[in-house]
């Protein structure tokens, strides 16, 4: 029986699922862990560093493709225990928007920056030959970057800028914060690393002394010997032979306040890119007038506009649990609403 002020919870209720991810530190192979006995209740708009919010996704599924097999032994043969063969687990879910870092996690190959070409650049599919990148000043912070007058007066309020330090022959992972490449023999383009980085943000505006920055840095505040470039885009490849990983955490807040977390401390892609046409008039995230819009016009017009979502399927890979040594692939934790019955 409830005490008073007590009560059994119903099954939760949820609207949609919030996404976020992490970097893994692929030359340490450190994934990031989320504890939510310490972190469960935090802001969902701004979660603890160095998680990342992607905002909603639709269409969250995870798939366990795991398989346990029995243990027999005697005669007639009799289940003595069950063991794992295979550990396996995939997760998939679309992206509401088209970001950077929905574009890396929607692809299986590396992501890149297309860097501000050149006057006279060759096309290239990837960038050409790109403008020259500008050293940045002391007192740079993760929102401002000091540049010298002459260097500042090359950028625009608007544009988009990467920072990250020259490609100087290191083979391994490059990129910050985020290993954006596997550099497998050295290359010769001096801007390779700001191609492949994730250290972009959009400059909100300009003055004489440098940028500000409409967001922060990924990668916190500039180190030394960093330089500056405008991008204009991104664009990432079918094929090629490096894998990105991340850590990502999936957050279902239910109606009485209660949480359900997943947490998959390395993900890596299982597909290519792939896109998905959402139809407005099926699409349950768009306001019911955008519902309803393509009922109300001439039929030769019906579903001719469509939402691109991105599309992830990634697969789990294992870490061993510090607890007790157990290979595991994810974690679901559980907060329970206030004054429920447990």
């Amino acid at each position: 029986m409830a005490t008073a002020g007590t009560y059994w919870a119903a099954a939760p209720v949820v609207r949609r699922v919030r996404a976020y991810f992490a970097p893994v530190n692929r030359a340490a192979q450190t994934p990031v862990l989320f504890d939510a006995s310490e972190q469960g209740e935090f802001d969902l708009d701004s979660p603890p560093a160095p998680w990342i919010s992607l905002g909603w996704i639709r269409n969250f599924v995870r798939k366990p493709l795991g398989k346990m097999v029995p243990v027999v032994t005697g005669i007639p043969a009799t289940v003595l225990e069950q063991t794992w063969e295979l550990l396996d687990a995939q997760v998939s879910f679309h992206f509401q928007s088209w970001t950077k870092l929905t574009m890396a996690l929607s692809t299986g190959s590396q992501h890149m920056n297309l860097l501000a070409a050149a006057g006279s650049a060759a096309p290239a599919a990837d960038g050409g030959s790109a403008i020259s990148a500008v050293m940045i000043q002391t007192g740079a912070t993760s929102t401002f970057i000091p540049l010298a007058a002459a260097d500042a007066a090359t950028f625009a309020a608007g544009q988009m800028v990467a920072v990250d330090v020259d490609y100087t022959g290191q083979t391994g992972y490059v990129g910050t914060p985020v290993s954006g490449a596997y550099v497998k023999t050295p290359l010769t383009d001096v801007n390779y690393v700001r191609r492949v980085t994730f250290n972009v943000a959009r400059i909100v505006s300009v003055t004489s002394a440098g940028l500000t920055l409409a967001e922060a840095l990924p990668g916190g505040a500039p180190g030394l010997g960093m330089k500056a470039q405008a991008l204009v885009g991104f664009v990432d490849r079918e094929g090629g032979s490096f894998f990105p990983e991340w850590s990502a955490l999936f957050v279902l807040e239910g109606s009485q306040g209660e949480r359900i977390f997943y947490h998959y401390p390395r993900l890596q892609p299982v597909v290519g890119t792939v896109e998905k046409p959402l139809v407005p008039a099926t699409d349950v995230s768009l306001p019911i007038e955008d519902k309803i819009k393509p009922l109300l016009v001439a039929p030769k017009y019906q579903g001719s506009l469509e939402r691109i979502a991105l599309t992830a399927l990634c697969r789990a890979m294992p870490v061993t649990d510090p607890l007790d040594g157990e290979l595991v692939l994810s974690y679901r934790s559980f907060l329970p609403a206030a004054n429920t019955l447990i």
